[in-house]
């Protein structure tokens, strides 16, 4: 199967043939296009907590939602992202992970959106602020015990823990995590910067969200974000929404790491809904309003998660000239898949897996056309005409 668009890197048609899940070749288009459409590798987001009404960390959750949330994400161009499980009471987080893993191994398209778990807690701070909106409750130390019963209730799919150094047992944990292939993030912290840098030390390699879940009040000079950000160990997270950090931080945290910065969505169940008031299990009383940005009942500066999608980031950081249409789409797409396996495995060249989105530049942003995962198209726009040679 061959498509034909626009290559995102260089503005220049080519032509990409897949087959046996694949990218077989990609030449230069000698043709002239008929549509001004782009073709680029599948996002891949490495925190999602829920998307269209589903969420991922509700005690009602079944094999079949999981499948869903796998095909509302294909729409937004998200081939790959990792299901995030929160804080909870460990026989409530076991039984979580049992049905991620168990979507994972009833069907093969499910298998294939899922490139693991993202288990964000409970091994975190206790303080307000730092913490979120985890329940205080379920906060713990870290055990290394408890995380393997998880991992075997996984069927090993937990790729990446967000814990806080702060604990007199993380050191020893983050080494065992490290020597078992499981990536160690910083995150919901009150580590001191000395708790921050022994993490780093013992094999600590990604900031979770950087910037947010944090304290309203910094010491000026020796803080937990400037120690994180310092590092050249660390890559740094970030929900790119216009809504979690201001333009300005943001550009400071792309400058200082520009070849370590990750986008993700940290998206929750809200994600995809109209706009309204709505009841959250962890938020209470919340209104996503018309702007984007979910928040507390008449309180339109305390946020309540994140309510967009990957894409939304994405288009943020070009519409706000942040980021370039490329360098944004990598901090989407390619870099994620270089903090889960040491080197990008969804590059746009000959001999890479076949995930990949073929989208439109509109008045509102970029807009996805068709999305194809391991060779097949797996969403079409309906409003769209794309045929595929």
């Amino acid at each position: 199967m061959n498509f034909k668009a626009l290559d995102y890197r260089t503005n220049e048609p080519i032509t990409v043939e897949v087959e046996g899940g694949y990218i077989k070749s990609i030449s230069k288009c000698e043709q002239r296009l008929e549509h001004s459409y782009y073709i680029a590798p599948g996002l891949v987001d490495l925190q999602v907590n829920g998307f269209k009404g589903i969420d991922l960390n509700s005690l009602d959750l079944k094999v079949a939602d999981v499948n869903k949330i796998c095909e509302d994400l294909l729409e937004e161009g998200i081939t790959s992202f990792l299901p995030t499980i929160i804080t909870n009471s460990d026989e409530s987080t076991t039984y979580l992970l049992k049905i991620v893993s168990r979507a994972c191994n009833e069907s093969f398209k499910t298998n294939e959106s899922i490139g693991g778990i993202h288990l964000e807690g409970p091994f975190i701070s206790l303080e307000d602020g730092p913490r979120g909106a985890h329940s205080k409750a379920f906060v713990k130390a870290p055990n290394w015990e408890l995380f393997t019963k998880w991992q075997n209730a996984a069927n090993g799919k937990i790729r990446i823990i967000t814990l806080s150094p702060e604990w007199p047992e993380s050191i020893e944990f983050i080494k065992n995590c490290v020597a078992s292939g499981i990536i160690v993030s910083i995150g919901h912290t009150a580590a001191s910067p000395k708790q921050i840098q022994d993490a780093i030390k013992a094999g600590a390699t990604m900031s979770t969200h950087l910037g947010n879940a944090s304290h309203a009040m910094l010491p000026r000079h020796n803080n937990y974000i400037f120690e994180q950000l310092a590092s050249d160990d660390l890559w740094a997270s970030i929900i790119a929404d216009g809504f979690h950090l201001p333009d300005a931080l943001l550009k400071i945290f792309l400058k200082t790491k520009p070849d370590k910065s990750i986008l993700v969505s940290d998206t929750t169940s809200f994600a995809g809904l109209p706009t309204g008031n709505y009841t959250s299990h962890i938020g209470g009383e919340i209104t996503l309003d018309a702007s984007g940005k979910l928040h507390m009942q008449g309180n339109p500066y305390m946020l309540a998660g994140s309510a967009q999608s990957l894409l939304w980031c994405v288009n943020q950081l070009i519409n706000k000239n942040i980021a370039s249409l490329k360098d944004a789409w990598h901090m989407a797409s390619i870099k994620p898949t270089e903090i889960l396996f040491g080197t990008s495995n969804n590059l746009l060249q000959v001999g890479q897996k076949a995930n990949l989105v073929i989208f439109e530049k509109t008045n509102n942003g970029l807009e996805v056309i068709k999305t194809i995962q391991s060779a097949d198209i797996v969403y079409s726009n309906p409003n769209k005409n794309y045929l595929s040679g």
